[in-house]
């Protein structure tokens, strides 16, 4: 079975074609039949090559490829790889790569086979190859169930898609375990236990119909692309497609089991239900229901589609059945009309209009209990707002009175054709403003008053003429007919009114769920305020049987769906609940579209809490890897120091003189000291991470800190103090800020090249700012953010001692003071470090308990490179 993508000739294109040779399971011959196919086209005089073929030992197979060039595999440690630029060097017609969805050995071109083939169909090199249904990615979890076997290797559906050709190789269970019995698959010791285990008869008859399913799945939709490009609208029945018509009312269940069976009767056929909506959005089903409708098509294993119709029984008709055609249905199932052989003797009615126009599609009209009776007059349900309708009754009293007293007031100027004109206008006045009560009161007053007050006999109710009666009929009939068109007039209002306000809410519910990153508190409170509920809350139940609220808005009494007062289950174990008052039928349907979207929020609210702690493992992940590669550098460095030191000093035989143990001892000494001020900043980072710092606050001016900071700093000669007199005290932890500026100065020192540093203070907004002024290479915009991430150093290069965490230190040492630390551009070129503390006020005392950092007696800083 071959499909085959109508395309441009290859002659004529740049890419090459890809035709794969797809296989139920291991065995079916999938390798044997490309490597046939490879050998027809070379004795047709195309130029094959073989890029990669695993012939599994296989006799008959290995057979197939002598003749064939084969171009040398790349070598790697587990064999061989397809060497892709031997092929595209070698630049033949087609070349032949075995399994699809092979994964390649490390350091290939790709991580994936398929990637391999599709830099040569880049190339213009035509290639073929083989896969197996299993390594489809869409099928992967479907074979797992049925085999019980993972498959980790496999392609994505859409690249062997755009094959040019996909051809199936096909052959029975039976016949493929004799083919194995024989030897023919696998050698002889692993043959009981292949056939005892995935080659099962059952697992290789289930493979075979995925196999067929699919490639028959890319069959129609070949057709269906040919048949959209030649515009093809009647229907081929090359395969069974039932289409079911949904209106949404209450035999929607009935007609779609109906279509149900219809569609298994005709040999597991496509069932498709489509709801056709009006385009004037005023008729059809409330809000809601086509969530129902969905919900009923998922049930019976049908796709649900809702399509767009223009107004009227005919749009509906040409909706339908255009969509039916685009689909190329072979059936049609649809409801019998629900409206009265009355009702349909003026209209016949969607399904007679199918009927007529469907062409070659068998339509089938399915009865059901809401179908129409023999005869029914539609009831009347006054749609008027009861002020108009009160109006309505006032003006069928008035309006005849009136139209009398003109008559007989006129009595001499006016004829009678034109008292009965005033009494028509009455019965129709009366009728547009109240309806169909007060147009019949209008009428039949009117015509008793126009009888007795202007018709001759005069102030008697007989009727000389038969003219007379007509006309009081006549009236009459008037009066329904206006007040109908009245009455679904205001219907449609109503119902245009009430679907605006519905899309208003809807929209306003959507866009808090789409625009709040926590959107279910304010999803939930609009509920409230639109439903007018006292209590709405989101309920979930728990392994344990108990339910739990998710949120809620409002006194937290909804508790359990049982005690609620509106109650829509949103799925299995959700509920959305509410008290306060009962909610009418056309609310609730709108109530649980409401809970789909909670029920997305939800969904949305989880999963990225779901990607924090993801996020936040990653990032622990990845500080642990840089705390263990940075202190396996750096704590390695000075404690090899120091032993070596101390094992000089040690040796009985190795003769020192005075300055080389005083230089030894030294080293001991600083690397001791590198040391400590490892370990501290790794404290500190743990209890600044955990909040567990507590600064003791106090007046203190920033040259105070400088001096005492660089007594303890070596190579404090390059640094300048430029720090006017009078400037104001900042309020800091004397220790903690005596830290953030070693830490900088000493990074400052290390990294700057050996330029000059300077320290200068300035105030600015209630705030003092102090400044580690250095002209050194400087650091771009874009990675200065980094210089404050734990074990950062730049370029992540080890250019030096520590574990990159001086500069995280320092900020969250300032940050915990109520101040900032941040980086800028020195004019000229270089990097300031800027620090700023609150501006002391008159009378500052000291807050908080005593610090729990420690600050150590420094000796050489061991803030580590972080720039």
């Amino acid at each position: 079975m071959t499909t085959t993508e109508p395309g441009p000739d290859h002659a004529s294109a740049p890419r090459g074609e890809l035709r794969i040779h797809l296989g139920a399971s291991p065995g079916v011959g999938k390798t044997f039949a490309m490597l046939c196919e490879a050998r027809r086209r070379a004795e047709r005089g195309t130029d094959v090559v073989v890029g990669l073929v695993e012939t599994h030992d296989r006799p008959r197979t290995a057979a197939l490829v002598d003749g064939l060039e084969v171009i040398p595999r790349r070598p790697t440690r587990f064999g061989g790889e397809l060497d892709v630029d031997a092929v595209i060097a070698r630049r033949p017609e087609v070349v032949l790569v075995d399994e699809l969805a092979h994964t390649n050995a490390a350091g290939s071109r790709h991580h994936k086979r398929w990637q391999d083939i599709q830099d040569l169909l880049d190339a213009g090199i035509d290639v073929l190859s083989t896969v197996n249904v299993q390594h489809l990615e869409s099928l992967n979890d479907v074979v797992e169930k049925i085999t019980g076997v993972h498959q980790r290797e496999t392609v994505p559906d859409e690249f062997v898609r755009r094959a040019g050709q996909i051809e199936l190789v096909d052959i029975t269970p039976e016949a493929l375990r004799r083919r194995m019995a024989h030897g023919n698959v696998y050698a002889a010791d692993k043959v009981d236990a292949a056939l005892a285990n995935y080659f099962q008869v059952g697992n290789l008859i289930a493979l075979r119909e995925l196999a067929l399913l699919w490639v028959a799945d890319e069959v129609d939709t070949a057709l269906q692309r040919y048949r959209t490009e030649k515009r093809i609208s009647e229907t081929w029945e090359t395969r069974e497609r039932v289409v079911v018509a949904l209106t949404g009312g209450p035999e929607s269940e009935t007609v779609l089991r109906r279509a149900t069976r219809i569609a298994k009767r005709a040999g597991q056929a496509d069932l498709i239900a489509v709801h056709v909506l009006r385009a004037d959005g005023l008729a059809g089903v409330p809000v809601g229901a086509t969530n129902a409708l969905r919900t009923l098509a998922d049930d019976v294993g049908a796709s649900f589609h809702t399509v767009v119709g223009d107004s009227g029984a005919t749009g509906v008709t040409d909706a339908l059945l255009e969509f039916a055609r685009g689909v190329n249905a072979t059936q049609l199932v649809l409801g019998t009309s629900r409206r009265s052989r009355l009702a349909r003797v003026f209209d016949e009615g969607i399904g007679a209009r199918v009927v007529q126009e469907s062409g070659s599609i068998d339509v089938h009209m399915v009865t059901h209990a809401a179908a129409g009776p023999a005869l029914r007059v539609p009831r009347l349900h006054n749609a008027l707002p009861l002020t108009r309708r009160l109006a309505g009754w006032g003006l069928a009293v008035a309006s005849p009175a009136s139209a009398t007293l003109i008559g007989t007031t006129l009595e001499g100027v006016v004829g009678l054709s034109t008292d009965v004109v005033l009494f028509f206008l009455a019965t129709i006045v009366s009728a547009l403003v109240g309806g169909l009560g007060p147009a019949l009161l209008a009428a039949l007053l009117g015509g008793l008053l126009l009888n007795f007050f202007l018709t001759p006999p005069l102030y008697s109710l007989t009727i000389a003429q038969p003219e007379n009666a007509i006309t009081v009929v006549v009236m009459l009939l008037v009066a329904v007919l206006v007040a109908l068109v009245v009455d679904r007039a205001a219907r449609r209002g109503e119902q245009a009114a009430r679907a605006r306000t519905e899309a208003a809410l809807l929209a306003s519910f959507a866009r808090t769920v789409l625009t709040r990153a926590e959107p279910l508190p304010r999803l939930l409170e609009k509920v409230r305020e639109a439903f007018g509920l006292r209590c709405v809350a989101l309920l979930e139940e728990d392994r344990d049987d108990h339910w739990r609220q998710i949120a809620v808005s409002g006194p937290a009494e909804c508790v359990r769906p049982e005690d609620a007062d509106v109650d829509v289950a949103v799925e299995a174990g959700l509920h959305l609940v509410g008290t306060g008052r009962s909610l009418p039928a056309y609310d609730r349907r709108l109530l649980e579209t409401v809970g789909g979207q909670a029920l997305l929020a939800l969904r949305s609210l989880r999963a990225a809490e779901q990607a924090a702690r993801a996020q936040r493992r990653a990032e622990i992940n990845e500080t642990r890897g840089a705390l263990l590669s940075a202190v396996g550098h750096d704590l390695r460095s000075p404690l090899t120091s120091i032993k070596a030191a101390v094992g000089s000093l040690r040796d009985p035989l190795l003769r020192l003189s005075g300055a080389d143990r005083c230089e030894l001892l030294e080293t001991v000494e600083e690397s001791a000291d590198r040391l400590t001020g490892l370990v501290d900043n790794l404290l500190d980072s743990s209890r600044l991470a955990s909040g567990a710092v507590e600064p003791l606050l106090e007046r203190i001016g920033y040259d105070e800190v400088a001096a005492k900071t660089l007594l303890e700093l070596p190579d404090a000669g390059r640094v300048t103090i430029e720090i006017p007199a009078g400037l104001p005290d900042v309020v800091a932890d004397v220790g903690l800020l005596e830290r953030v500026v070693a830490n900088l100065v000493d990074n400052a020192l290390r990294h700057g090249e050996g330029v000059p540093v300077v320290l200068r203070a300035s105030t600015h907004e209630g705030r003092g700012e102090l400044r580690v002024v250095d002209s050194g290479p400087g650091l771009p915009k874009k990675q200065r953010e980094k210089l404050f991430a734990p074990f950062q150093r730049l370029g992540d290069r080890h250019t030096g001692t520590g574990v990159g965490l001086g500069l995280s230190v320092a900020r969250g040492l300032a940050e915990v003071m109520g101040g900032t630390l941040e980086a800028e551009d020195t004019p000229g070129g270089g990097l300031t470090m800027v620090v700023s503390l609150p501006v002391a006020t008159r009378g500052e005392v000291r807050t908080g308990p005593p610090t729990t950092v420690a600050v150590a007696p420094r000796g050489p800083a061991a803030t580590g490179p972080t720039t």
